[in-house]
């Protein structure tokens, strides 16, 4: 996996942040979700790479990335921190700005990203979310069955931490199967990798704030850029699952654009075949997408560079 890349561990201010860099061209920044690393992005990564400098970055809390010490307000676990510390890592790489992509949890960081750093930021791809605030200020029984996560990690610790111990192949094999993607997608190899990443109690414990920051301090900073009108400057390309609950959820205010229209000025998207996991079912599709959106800025990579 990820054949012609390089494994890095940056320090950064409070943690350090494991990534595989590979490629040339203009930077890319790609992003994970739960229960997922940077190995999501093994086959689409390498076919990126063609024309992008590619960076797949495990977040803080997960895979091998640091847990730094959090707090009663869950912010060293809020996107805005995780946002911050792709900013560092950029930086270090060498690139004074860049395009990010993320799926679940890695799209909730990307899009704050485009609203904290703007001028880090040329394009953002945001895979299979709405925004947190959106997302919350619209939750029924369907995101609290269908996307357990958000509730049940969101509650106080030791509840959430001491279930996923207890059972972390349950969590992953569940999630694989209940969210759409079929289990035979997932190679041995790659299913083992996110059942070992959810054994190590620190990393279990990071995961859970994240999901707290989510369900608190990250509304909370959604609610403040609403307010101030504060919206996301750059090009937006969302995918979602056809298969998925943004196919159809949110139908009646138009569908998961409508929503992103609210945030962002230039927004572009569309279904996708396959489960939530649809970059791991249909890396080519996905890739395809992603590079034709971010095709634009091939060639500006010089530009890119921190002088």
């Amino acid at each position: 996996m990820f054949a012609g890349f390089r494994a890095t561990s940056l320090q950064l201010d409070d943690t350090t942040i494991f990534a595989r860099v590979g490629g040339t061209g203009p930077p890319l920044l790609l992003l994970h979700g739960f229960p997922e690393t940077h190995l999501m992005w093994r086959d689409i990564a390498v076919a990126l790479a063609r024309d992008f400098t590619v960076i797949a970055a495990d977040l803080r809390g997960y895979g091998q990335s640091g847990c730094p010490v959090s707090s009663a307000d869950h912010s060293p676990y809020a996107k805005r921190a995780m946002a911050g510390d792709m900013v560092q890592v950029m930086k270090q790489l060498g690139f004074k700005q860049f395009m990010v992509a993320g799926h679940d949890r890695g799209g909730r960081v990307a899009y704050r990203l485009a609203l904290d750093h703007p001028d880090e930021i040329s394009k953002i791809a945001v895979l299979d979310v709405i925004p947190t605030a959106a997302a919350w200020d619209r939750a029924d029984a369907r995101l609290a069955l269908g996307f357990w996560p958000w509730s049940l990690l969101a509650q106080p610790e030791p509840l959430p931490e001491r279930l996923i111990g207890a059972a972390p192949d349950a969590i992953v094999d569940n999630a694989i199967v209940q969210w759409g993607s079929p289990a035979e997608m997932f190679s041995t190899e790659v299913r083992d990798a996110y059942v070992e990443a959810l054994r190590d109690p620190v990393h279990i414990h990071a995961i859970c704030e994240e999901y707290r920051a989510a369900a608190t301090i990250d509304r909370e900073h959604d609610a403040a850029d609403q307010a101030n009108g504060r919206r996301i400057e750059c090009p937006l390309l969302a995918l979602w699952s056809s298969e998925g609950g943004l196919e159809t959820w949110y139908a009646r205010e138009g569908g998961p654009l409508a929503i992103w229209r609210e945030w962002a000025d230039r927004v572009e998207g569309r279904p996708v075949p396959g489960g939530h996991f649809f970059p791991e079912e249909h890396p080519h599709q996905t890739g395809a997408a992603l590079s034709k959106f971010f095709d634009d800025n091939r060639g500006n990579d010089a530009s890119n560079r921190v002088l």
